[in-house]
């Protein structure tokens, strides 16, 4: 008959202490109960695995081996149900949602916390990437509801607008540009080396269309991967920025930054949820976009 696996963890364990005793005790079994179950291991083997004595438990030539066996099998069974288990979380994940960094950021956060009040046993599966990759996850099938900031979405996924949002320029208040009467304008803006989002963010991209038509650009001071590495560069003093309001909305009532207008340059922008075309969407993905287009006051 094939051995259970609490007989084989016995063995390994009298094998590791040295005592029958205490490798009943780290089970939580009564030390009787544990030589009944050693014992039926042995005789359902046909090999003696273990001398007993008054000075302890010793392996037997057999029992080394078996017990070498036994942790192999041990070691698979473990690695079964920790597979298992993380099969089982994505099962559970019942909402599959990517998010560009300055939604996942700022709003996201408010809206999976009003879904999850109304729905707590709904697990939710949340990745950050930049618009460009949100968009690519969709296509792939790979998230059921996408938030992205890029101005527009390819025409094979729906879309609806959940925010708006608005761009702004941003300095230290020792920078000229904050002290100066005039305006910066946007040939000024466009031939100044700016921090900025690398391309494929939705931040970066509603920059170069509002730039469309300026030919002098300046190559980027800094190209960085999260709005808030461009935010800590522009605080230490690398330059200027073109950042979310959401992202600096602290900074800018505390006086830390200083916004720099722009005239002449439009610089908002909506923040879209997406998904795959020609699909209703239902269950939580429905509920989510229902929470995140409600009217704010």
């Amino acid at each position: 008959m094939t051995p259970d696996l609490d007989s084989l963890r016995l063995l390994v364990l009298v094998a590791e202490l040295g005592s029958l005793g205490r490798a009943a005790e780290e089970l939580g079994i009564a030390q009787p109960s544990a030589s009944k179950r050693l014992a039926t291991l042995e005789r359902r083997l046909g090999l003696a695995l273990v001398d007993r004595t008054r000075r302890g438990s010793t392996l037997t030539e057999p029992g080394q081996v078996v017990t070498d066996w036994a942790r192999r099998v041990l070691h698979e069974v473990d690695g079964l149900l920790t597979g298992a288990q993380a099969l089982r979380e994505r099962q559970d994940a019942q909402l599959r949602v990517a998010a560009s960094l300055t939604v996942a950021e700022h709003l996201a956060p408010g809206w999976l916390g009003e879904l999850r009040r109304s729905r707590p046993e709904l697990h939710v599966g949340l990745r950050v990437a930049n618009s460009d990759a949100v968009l690519d996850l969709l296509r792939r099938g790979e998230v059921d509801l996408g938030f992205v900031e890029s101005p527009t979405v390819p025409r094979e996924l729906a879309s609806r607008v959940v925010a708006v949002d608005r761009l702004v320029v941003v300095v230290l208040p020792e920078h000229p540009w904050a002290r100066r009467r005039r305006p910066v304008d946007a040939g000024e803006l466009a031939a100044t080396p700016l921090v900025v989002r690398e391309p494929g963010s939705g931040t970066r991209e509603t920059l170069d269309r509002a730039l469309r038509r300026v030919t002098a650009r300046a190559e980027p001071l800094l190209e960085l991967g999260s709005t808030t590495a461009v935010r800590g560069a522009v605080i230490a003093g690398a330059g200027p920025a073109v950042l979310s309001e959401l992202a600096v909305a602290t900074d800018l009532a505390e006086g830390r930054l200083v916004p720099v207008e722009v005239p002449g340059i439009d610089l908002r922008r909506r923040l879209r949820a997406a998904w795959p075309g020609g699909r209703r969407l239902v269950g939580p993905a429905a509920e989510l976009l229902a929470v995140a287009t409600r009217p704010r006051r």
